[in-house]
């Protein structure tokens, strides 16, 4: 499979191209910058055998199957819409789009052009995640009351741009809370009903871009969850825990990129450690993205996933905007 990077970024830099190289007959084309000396100087450092500012460039190139997308976020739409119309598949980077519609528009696009359309929400794939995922479909808990999500941390130098200053596309919900969100719904396998929140701004972020955030939301059968988000917390341990009937599940710095994370129960007989054993979070994702171009499976987070996600994160903005609970409907 070729692969084109449309984005000189740091996650793919970081993640995504060791990813890449760690499947089978994968190997990666090109990669795009909209500044030719940064496109350059990336290829140069990563061993990508050529570089371009022009997307038709890369859609036109018969070695290129899949596209990675990691620009910013107001460019994923009409991207993923190009690389579809190319028949290329494609691996997106949260959030899908800015815009329900845009997100609808991108998901009917892979669907007539029948490539594969994935999501990298990350966190799914991290072993701690899967395994209490396990654990709460088998009952391991109990019943569940409520859920309480930790992802605080300091936004590094490198990652701030238009994660602070982009009142539109930036901002902490749809940059981390997404994630958080996704999440949320792998492991309890579904969708809140309501959503309340309030946010911070300019301890980081300029101009009423959040870098703080509280969320409460209201899932099925009654389930309080809180999640703390910030960019502005350095030294914090990101975590979840999950409140039962019979039991509490904890997982201890499982929040990140990295193949870490530790889960215990806590219950009658006091506190034990539940073994997870670990894997590559991108390795997991580009090999499930992989086998589902060939026709095997489906990428770890879908379009519709995508979608799902977006529609609960913009219903948080519009709840912190407001100050009012917003109802959730999923398109």
């Amino acid at each position: 499979m070729g692969w084109a990077l449309i984005g000189a970024s740091n996650v793919a830099r970081q993640w995504i191209i060791d990813a890449i190289r760690a499947q089978d007959d994968s190997s990666i084309v090109t990669v795009l910058s909209s500044s030719e000396e940064r496109g350059a100087k990336f290829a140069a450092e990563t061993g990508i055998p050529a570089h371009t500012t022009d997307i038709d460039t890369i859609l036109a190139d018969d070695r290129v199957n899949a596209v990675y997308i990691s620009t910013a976020n107001e460019f994923h739409c009409d991207q993923t819409l190009a690389a579809a119309k190319a028949r290329k598949n494609v691996l997106c980077e949260k959030p899908l789009a800015l815009t329900i519609p845009d997100a609808r528009k991108m998901i009917a696009a892979c669907r007539a052009a029948g490539v594969v359309l994935g999501i990298n929400h990350h966190l799914r794939c991290n072993a701690m995640h899967q395994k209490l995922r396990q654990l709460l479909a088998e009952g391991t808990i109990g019943n569940l009351n409520a859920v309480r999500v930790f992802h605080a941390n300091f936004l590094p130098q490198i990652l701030q741009g238009w994660r602070i200053n982009d009142a539109k596309g930036g901002g902490l919900i749809l940059d981390s809370t997404i994630h958080d969100i996704d999440t949320l719904r792998f492991l309890m396998g579904d969708d809140p009903t309501h959503v309340m929140a309030m946010t911070q701004s300019g301890r980081l972020a300029h101009d009423g871009v959040e870098d703080g955030i509280m969320v409460i939301m209201r899932f099925p059968g009654d389930v309080l969850v809180q999640i703390h988000g910030s960019y502005t917390v350095p030294f914090s341990e990101g975590g979840v825990e999950f409140y039962g009937s019979e039991g509490v599940l904890i997982g201890r710095d499982c929040m990140s990129q990295r193949a870490v994370g530790r889960l215990f129960v806590r219950n009658a007989d006091g506190e034990k450690e539940i073994p997870v054993h670990h894997h590559n979070l991108y390795h997991y994702a580009l090999a499930a993205f992989s086998n589902a171009v060939r026709g095997a499976g489906q990428p770890a987070a879908t379009g519709e996933d995508g979608l799902a996600a977006l529609t609960i994160a913009l219903a948080i903005r519009e709840a912190a905007r407001t100050g009012r609970q917003i109802k959730v409907e999923i398109p």
